[in-house]
């Protein structure tokens, strides 16, 4: 019996390993329910022709799960979730209070860091629902909406908003895997068939080769994310010898496993937060009768679609996110206390302040390269786009990123169970 199938027979001969994946499957299924749910009075065909011939809504309709094409309940998937917990990582670094939440106090500092995440969740989701309803009706998607009609709109969306929080936060506890990545997984996932359908339908021997450099570069991407998913820098420590009564403690060397990505997936998700969001806001603007509002609004709009424009400022916001998550979740500074605590030190290094420095190189170094490498990615179908002009790719490379980085995430969870129980 292979290694494989071994332990797939524990997963499934395992209780509570079974129920897990069973959760976390049953729980998907309600997300992808919900998100074919429409929000009353929308015209589907006019809202089929509008993201036909948008490419910006089309993306951020595959990191919705597909619920903005049918202008669902959940429409803005996690979105403003993900975006509450950039603005509290923001905070950190100027709040000595939530840092300390974060990083210093354990458990229960971070169920009330997230918390806090969730309160902020709100304001957003109704904010980016009005948005979003009043870009939409102005389109003539849907009827022209009464006061009353808007705030009822705006409340059922900010509510399937946070239904999908309260989703991914129950994956996480009771499942198996992130839930919020599966989330976003799940509707990048469903969106695969219709695009292979339609691929199908508009294949012609003359994109044949479109088609081998869009197989080339998707075994090239996934190849490359697991690599340097998987690569680490390890770092040696050594445990000091300490003689308590009649026996001696440590003595023993081991190593810090320092990952070439430590920030994983999430500056990518960030990234197009950060990005998407004032797009929303300018193409608003633009609509509106004052001038100079609107003009200066076009503006920003027309450059933001500028191809080589935006390819720079998604390059430039992974390779700072990747920076700044990294900084927010490693602290060289921490790990070099508790090093000198536990009596422990790296071999030709001085426990304290030096030991800070030399990790802090290290990681320097690392997530430099981690971060050129996420920022390529992402915008490597872009730029590849631009020469086969095929709008799906500007779509497949960032996805195919999450979709690899959250199964690779999720097998190392479940092995994780399994290697508990085989113990």
């Amino acid at each position: 019996m292979s290694i494989f199938t071994a332990k797939l027979k524990t997963i499934f001969s395992d209780r509570n390993l079974r129920n897990r994946i069973l959760i976390t499957v049953g729980l998907l299924g309600i997300f992808r329910v919900l998100a074919a749910i429409p929000v009353p009075g929308v015209n589907q065909a006019a809202l089929n022709q509008f993201f036909s011939n948008n490419q910006f809504f089309g993306l951020l309709n595959v990191f919705s799960g597909g619920g903005l094409s049918h202008f669902s309940i959940v429409m803005l998937g996690v979105g403003p979730y993900i975006t509450a917990v950039i603005i509290m990582q923001l905070l950190t670094m100027i709040s000595p209070r939530l840092k300390s939440l974060y990083q210093e106090e354990g458990e229960a500092g971070r169920m009330k860091f997230t918390q806090y995440s969730r309160m902020l969740t709100v304001p957003l989701a109704m904010v980016q629902s009005f948005g979003f309803i009043t870009l939409l009706s102005q389109q003539n998607i849907v009827a022209h909406l009464t006061p009353f009609a808007m705030a009822v709109n705006v409340a059922i969306v900010t509510g399937g908003s946070m239904l999908l929080v309260w989703i991914g936060e129950r994956i996480s506890e009771f499942g198996a895997g992130n839930g919020t990545s599966l989330i976003i997984f799940a509707g990048i996932v469903a969106a695969l068939p219709q695009a292979i359908s339609q691929s199908v339908l508009s294949f012609s021997t003359a994109q044949i080769p479109t088609y081998a450099l869009i197989l080339v570069g998707s075994v090239f991407v996934v190849y490359a994310v697991v690599f340097i998913t998987e690569a680490e820098r390890p770092i040696p420590v050594t445990y000091a010898k300490r003689i308590r009564g009649n026996k001696v403690y440590g003595g023993i060397s081991t190593y810090i496993p320092l990952r070439l990505n430590q920030a994983g997936v999430i500056p990518i998700i960030f990234a197009l937060s950060v990005l998407l969001f004032p797009q929303v806001v300018f193409k608003y603007l633009a609509t509106i009768h004052y001038a100079l509002v609107a003009n200066v609004s076009n503006w920003i709009e027309n450059a933001l679609q500028n191809q080589w424009v935006y390819d720079i400022f998604y390059f430039l916001l992974v390779f700072a996110f990747t920076y700044f998550y990294t900084a927010v979740t490693f602290d060289p500074h921490q790990l070099s206390e508790n090093l000198q605590k536990n009596g422990a030190f790296i071999p030709g290094v001085r426990p304290g302040q030096s030991t800070a420095v030399y990790i802090s190189k290290i990681l320097t170094r690392l997530t430099t390269f981690g971060a050129v490498f996420l920022g390529v990615i992402a915008v490597l179908p872009l730029i590849i786009r631009s020469f086969t002009n095929q709008t799906s790719l500007a779509i497949g490379g960032t996805a195919l990123l999450i979709v690899v980085s959250v199964v690779i995430d999720t097998i190392k969870r479940i092995e994780a169970q399994v290697t508990m129980k085989e113990y």
